[in-house]
């Protein structure tokens, strides 16, 4: 039952790509189950994204093996398709109404069997998975088809596979096929897993219109280096964008079905006018108000100088900081920023009273006319838990908003963690016109809350609709909107009449500033038709599927809100919507066939947001490591596993961290066990049933070292056993070990001249600084240099093209462009090619940050002695004469003078007219990565 395999298209498509052999027998066999070939097939056709992943596996044992088949997709997606063939024979899912298929469902839970075949996995993912019996030297053929509509976020769509085979396969492949009629204006790939080696298995083409990237390593290219095992592990990202203009935007058809694509470009931001209504009860306690502070301070920092804002942090209860508005002056903003430092978590949860505050603020400002005419009005809450203080019931909280709102705002949501009822926050968004959030409690929850808050930091076009002839459409999904913010998208689609006009106009009305605004736009319907049939790779009647998802999710959403009666008719006609076009939604399952003699049949459902919390945990984190650390009123499982792993032979003296050589014997049973540094719990993405107690997986990461015993006193006891007469009444005396050499804060390569490098120490420094910048080369680097510590505690990279920013600190890498910020942990592989710039980073740590024509600038999270941020520059010929910085000096033409007579490890350099003094001292060179190796350089101190 071959599925085709065209057009696809993803917000942010997620697959995760493994299959597991779960082997029956006692002797288990590496490979026995083995997959020999692995296929994913993606074609994105305006925006919509049609995916099939194909794995084809052999039993090679000779006893019946157990297959397992995983495939992770985006939570927005809708699975349209499975089939498994076996000995020749297709074994279909089927898609059939819910209730149909819960007999069988619940027949399989009586069972004790697991029977939901799709959960959730991740922020953005579900995972399917089915399991079937291969009897020896059977072959099976598993094929999963999935389609999502393209969502557009910062001004990119995103398309992320998740590879993960745990073998080597001898044919795998990945092929994407984009095709977007408006032209493809910037694409970009990265990856976690890609090697300079892998590298050359990606090829990327690409034209105005259509672009194919192909990832094909061979045997030897997926190989561990010196292993057996596979170096595919990890993320494969393609993100792009389109060609836009100041228009009505970009109308497509296909076969009878119209798409309507509206983000124009060049319209100025419309003022805004956003209370921040902040939850600072005793949950929040710790590093989730930590976070909070941190993100709101560069969100003020943000704000465009026309906005006025206020906040109101809330706990029993709710205080507002100022009692009017204020504009968003550099004055005002400071002050805010302080306020906001200051906020502590303490008490209870009054979300009733701090709403309703936001509102009588924004209110009174409409009464006495300071909200700017043709302005925005946004309310941001942020909380962690349930109403506990005040008015406590849900729907009552809802009610009393929505009628103090009447319309006249706009409400966003944050739920910060699992305590809270997403469901209350949904619906109370939706009520007034805005949208929920989930913020994941994780290292980079304030980067979270900075997104969401640039998602909606600058509105467009207010109330606006979409309009068509009445002889000329039919069916046409939702056509008016509240806002359009800048970097997203409007999408309408709908049908085509029998007997429509050879003409299709359309009118898109709405509201800037202080004007309205129509664009009309008109197409010739045949001329437009024509662009879908020549690409190959263009699966037949998209259009039409892209109609039916977007009608779908649009009537699920507005079932969220309908009253019980109009809800019964919403459910219907997404229900039979759901059954025509075969997707798997919260209203349809789909039921998996098997071979006789097995359990005949499983059911996948659509996971749904459950309030049972705790239930289900899948942890693991795309950013950060997974710690423990101790959570109020959680109650864990009865076993937590603890792994623990002790100090190898890394050449360091668990006694002395800054030695470098063997450390002697090591005696096991003196050794303690030391706990360093227990972080956060990462909670689940989403509470899903089913689900069960066993489900629940906390894991602790402990760093542990290993201590021998005391030197000093196995040495007295050696002296005692041996006569010596030494008066034990008196300490032992120990000459004190010699300092160990440490790594400069920088080593400067200098192409040209006769010291090769520079070794820089920086001993006094306020502030930010300027360590380089090169206009020529379109490069800026700064950063926070810490006397105390002798490290850096951050370093920033600036590009100008393309508009780029590095921003690296000890924790974690993060990468800033069009507002959009991506965050990466050291020490994990990471290889993305950009227009002008190339971001590679290996498991030692090392960021090389480069591109053909421009130097190359390293950031590495040095830990050996001296440990600290650390930056290398390669390529430094290619610095132009306009150079200069800090650091930047040292390449304009440094004049050195000869050793001093009295001390030939003295000399005078001179850099633009001043004078340094250089000593030549043994250092460590970081730049190869731990644990370096000695250097004699020539050191100054800056």
């Amino acid at each position: 039952m071959k599925t085709s395999a065209p057009g696809r298209t993803c917000s942010i498509a997620t697959v995760l790509l493994s299959l597991l052999a779960v082997l029956h027998t006692s002797t288990p066999q590496k490979n026995d189950i083995d997959i020999y070939s692995l296929t994913v097939d993606s074609r994105v056709s305006s925006r919509f994204a049609h995916t099939v992943v194909t794995s084809r596996v052999v039993n090679k044992a000779n006893v019946v093996q157990e297959a397992t088949f995983q495939v992770e997709l985006p939570k927005r997606a809708f699975i349209t398709n499975f089939s498994m063939i076996i000995d020749g024979v297709t074994y279909p899912g089927n898609i059939k109404e819910k209730a149909a298929a819960q007999e069988q469902y619940s027949t399989a839970v009586a069972r004790g069997e697991s029977a939901g075949l799709i959960k959730a996995t991740g922020r953005k993912m579900e995972q399917f998975q089915v399991s079937v019996n291969v009897a020896p030297s059977a072959k099976v053929t598993f094929e999963l088809v999935y389609e999502e509509l393209l969502k557009r976020h910062l001004e990119v769509y995103e398309l992320l596979l998740k590879i993960q085979p745990q073998q080597l396969v001898k044919h795998l492949q990945m092929d994407i096929h984009i095709f977007e009629p408006q032209g493809i204006s910037f694409l970009e790939t990265e990856s976690t897993f890609m090697t300079n080696e892998l590298a050359d298995a990606l090829t990327i083409s690409r034209n105005k219109t259509k672009a194919h990237i192909r990832f094909k390593p061979t045997l030897s290219q997926q190989k561990s280096p010196g292993q057996e095992d596979t170096v595919l592990n990890g993320n494969f990202i393609i993100r792009y964008d389109v060609n836009r203009t100041l228009s009505g935007g970009s109308i497509q058809i296909e076969n009878g079905y119209f798409v309507h694509y509206f983000a124009p470009e060049g319209l100025p931001t419309i003022p805004k006018n956003v209370i921040f209504v902040i939850d600072k009860s005793g949950s929040m306690l710790g590093r989730k108000i930590q976070q909070t502070r941190e993100a709101l301070i560069k969100i003020l920092d943000d704000l465009s100088p026309r906005d006025q804002f206020n906040l109101i942090s809330f706990s029993g209860d709710a205080t507002q900081w100022k009692p009017l508005l204020v504009p968003a002056s550099a004055e005002d903003v400071n002050q805010a920023r302080r306020y906001v430092a200051g906020i502590q978590a303490q008490g209870g949860t009054n979300i009733n009273d701090a709403m309703l505050m936001a509102v009588q603020l924004l209110s009174n400002a409409n009464r006495q006319e300071l909200l700017p005419a043709g302005s925005v009005s946004l309310i941001i809450l942020l909380t962690d838990g349930d109403p506990t203080v005040g008015e406590t019931n849900p729907a009552r909280i809802q009610k009393n908003v929505q009628e103090a709102i009447a319309g006249q705002y706009s409400l966003f949501c944050l739920g910060f963690g699992f305590d809270v009822s997403y469901a209350f926050l949904e619906k109370l968004a939706l009520d007034n016109g805005g949208l929920a959030r989930r913020i994941y409690e994780d290292s980079d929850s304030a980067l979270q809350l900075q997104d969401f808050y640039q998602e909606v930091a600058n509105p467009l076009l207010t109330a606006v609709t979409f309009e068509y002839p009445s002889n000329a459409v039919e069916e046409v999904s939702q056509d008016n909107f509240r806002l359009l913010f800048k970097g997203s998208e409007i999408v309408v689609a709908g049908k085509l009449q029998d007997q429509s006009p050879d003409v299709l106009s359309a009118k898109v009305r709405g509201h800037l500033h202080m004007q309205n605004i129509t664009f009309q736009t008109e197409i010739r319907v045949a001329e437009k038709e024509e662009e879908f049939q020549s690409p190959k790779y263009i699966f037949h009647s998209f259009m039409e599927r892209l109609w039916a998802y977007l009608t779908i999710q649009q009537l699920l959403e507005k079932m969220i809100l309908a009253s019980d009666a109009e809800k019964q008719a919403l459910e219907t006609r997404a229900l039979n919507l759901s059954l025509q076009y075969s997707f798997v939604t919260p209203l349809t399952s789909m039921v998996v066939t098997k071979p006789e003699g097995e359990e005949r049949s499983e059911v996948a459902e659509k996971p749904v947001e459950t309030e049972n919390k705790h239930k289900h945990f899948h942890l693991g984190s795309s950013y950060a490591d997974s710690f423990l650390t101790e959570r109020s009123g959680y109650r864990g499982p009865n076993c937590v596993c603890v792994n623990f792993s002790k100090a190898g032979p890394s050449g360091k003296a668990p006694g002395n961290p800054g030695r470098i050589g063997p450390q002697g014997p090591v005696h096991s049973p003196s050794h303690r066990l030391t706990y360093h540094g227990v972080r956060d719990l990462l909670l689940p993405d989403m509470l899903l049933a089913p689900s069960t107690p066993d489900e629940v997986d906390l894991r602790i990461k402990a760093r542990v070292s290993a201590i021998p015993s005391d030197t000093m006193t196995q040495r007295h006891q050696e002296r005692k056993h041996s006569g010596s007469s030494e008066d034990t009444s008196q300490p032992a005396k120990t000459d004190s070990p010699p300092a160990p050499i440490q790594a400069p804060p920088v080593i400067l390569t200098l192409p040209g001249q006769s010291v090769n490098h520079l070794c820089v120490d920086i001993k006094h420094s306020q502030g930010p600084m300027n360590l380089l910048s090169d206009p020529d080369q379109g490069v800026e680097v700064t950063g926070q240099y810490e006397t105390e510590k002798a490290q850096f505690s951050w370093i920033e990279v600036t590009f100008k093209n393309p508009q780029l920013q590095v921003r690296a600190s000890p924790e974690h890498v993060v990468v800033t462009r069009n507002r959009r910020n991506s965050a990466y942990k050291w020490k994990e592989t990471l290889f993305s090619v950009t227009p002008g710039l190339n971001m590679t980073m290996d498991k030692a740590g090392l960021l090389l940050l480069s591109s053909p024509d421009k130097v190359t600038i390293g950031l590495l999270p040095w830990d050996g002695p001296g440990e600290g941020l650390r930056l290398l520059l390669r390529d430094t010929d290619r610095f132009s004469s306009h150079v200069g910085g800090t650091l930047g000096q040292f390449y304009q033409g440094v004049l050195w003078g000869p050793p001093a007579a009295a001390d030939d490890s003295r000399r005078t350099l001179s850099v633009q007219g001043r004078d340094y003094s250089a000593t030549r001292l043994l250092k460590l060179d970081y730049q190869e990565g731990s644990p370096g190796t000695e250097i004699s350089c020539w050191s100054v101190e800056l």
